[in-house]
């Protein structure tokens, strides 16, 4: 996967926007305001996701692509390289997964309905 094609899948998730809330290189993809990645211009060959805390342990023992994310809380939050050994169809299970851990903290009401979110994660 590449930066073009993980910001297209991340747009493809119900109500997903993007913005550029720090400066022109960072790109953050939010489910209703709240932030569930994060893209690098000028580091094409990284992400980073949102991700359960346990899921986030047994993804760092089982790949070498996905490392605590360098100035993030390190217990939710994973840097994924691109270059390594993750392929794409386990970085759009991540994507899903980090999707649907901003989706469950959000106030019931500005949930997206369940009935949307069957793609989901990691196992």
């Amino acid at each position: 996967m590449n930066i073009e094609s993980f910001r297209d899948y991340c747009l493809t998730l119900p109500e997903v926007t993007d913005d550029m809330p720090y400066d022109d290189t960072v790109v953050a993809f939010r489910l209703k305001g709240k932030i569930f990645g994060y893209l690098f211009l000028d580091k094409p060959w990284l992400a980073v996701l949102k991700c359960d805390a346990a899921a986030a342990l047994d993804l760092r023992d089982r790949y070498a692509a996905v490392e605590p994310a360098y100035h993030c809380n390190k217990k939710y939050w994973n840097q994924i390289y691109f270059d390594r050994d993750v392929d794409d169809a386990l970085l759009r299970s991540m994507i899903c997964h980090a999707y649907n851990e901003v989706n469950l903290k959000l106030p019931k009401r500005d949930r997206v309905a369940p009935a949307e979110l069957e793609r989901d994660l990691v196992g």
